[in-house]
């Protein structure tokens, strides 16, 4: 992505939390005659750090099909990286330095540079397209891999396995989201994204443990804060989204054979959070050891 975080992003990519129980990033609900799985996912995994957790590949193995956000089995990256393009150009006659002002640009110029990237190459770029490129650049500059994240993983495995897979929606959906935010909101979008670029490190290894212990609690306690104050954000990138995704989930309970669902973390947890949702719909999700 932009599913490629600092602490707010990662809100959109993980799911798990400190606890001392054994328990799993990953939902079991039942329908009638199946087991729909939901599970939340890093988009972004180091090497020594990609073993997906226990309940997330017996859930892959018991399901008949994998539906993720988009179905990565289907676009490749030429193909992403051409949808952000087409959603994520500025005006013809407007430049980001004209858009974002001398003092904000200097900044997001010196935090460019700092990832090997000439502030000229972001000119054409909206302010929230800029915020997710630098992030990405940061991590990847940590060390994580997209090849090595959750989805890529399994999409990996389900095209070994020639197993089905699907979205709950298209990239251009994803991409329109950050196309409603005002150009205010973009400019905010930025400045998060360039302030928490310094604490990316310290904040992710403490996520990334929350992630393998599935404690859902600590996980919005560590993940949501910056959204509180962005309702705004939280909103287009989480709620709407979730509300568009239910019908689509409570389908899948229709049918016959087992279905993982794997989503970003504030998808499933809290306030306007998918099992929330489901709960408000009488579907009950037991969560997995």
């Amino acid at each position: 992505m932009v599913e490629s975080a600092p602490r707010w992003l990662l809100a959109l990519c993980l799911l798990g939390s400190l606890s001392a129980q054994a328990a799993s990033p990953v939902w079991a609900i039942r329908g009638t005659h199946n087991t729909v799985y939901l599970a939340g996912s890093i988009h972004l995994l180091r090497a020594g750090d990609a073993e997906l957790p226990a309940a997330m590949s017996r859930a892959y193995a018991d399901s008949s099909r994998l539906v993720m956000e988009i179905d990565l089995a289907r676009h490749e990256p030429l193909e992403l990286a051409q949808s952000m393009l087409r959603h994520g150009l500025l005006p013809a006659a407007t430049s980001l330095a004209e858009v974002v002002g001398p003092t904000r640009y200097q900044r997001l110029s010196t935090a460019a540079a700092a990832l090997g990237l000439p502030a000229g190459a972001l000119d054409r770029e909206t302010p929230w397209m800029v915020g997710l490129q630098l992030t990405e650049l940061q991590y990847l500059r940590l060390g994580f891999d997209p090849e090595q994240g959750v989805e890529l993983q399994l999409v990996r495995q389900a095209l070994a396995d020639h197993k089905p897979t699907g979205g709950l929606e298209s990239i251009d959906d994803e991409l329109a989201v950050f196309e409603t935010l005002t150009r205010e909101e973009q400019l905010r979008f930025l400045d998060m994204a360039i302030a928490d670029l310094g604490d990316a490190d310290s904040d992710t290894r403490e996520v990334l443990e929350a992630w393998r212990h599935g404690d859902s609690q600590r996980l919005g306690s560590l993940l949501a804060r910056e959204y509180d104050s962005f309702p705004t954000l939280y909103r287009a990138l989480v709620t709407d989204r979730n509300r568009r995704w239910l019908p689509q989930i409570e389908q899948l309970l229709k049918e016959k054979e087992d279905c993982l669902v794997v989503v970003g973390a504030l998808h499933l947890i809290g306030e306007g959070g998918l099992l929330e949702l489901l709960k408000h719909d009488g579907v009950v999700a037991e969560q997995l050891n």
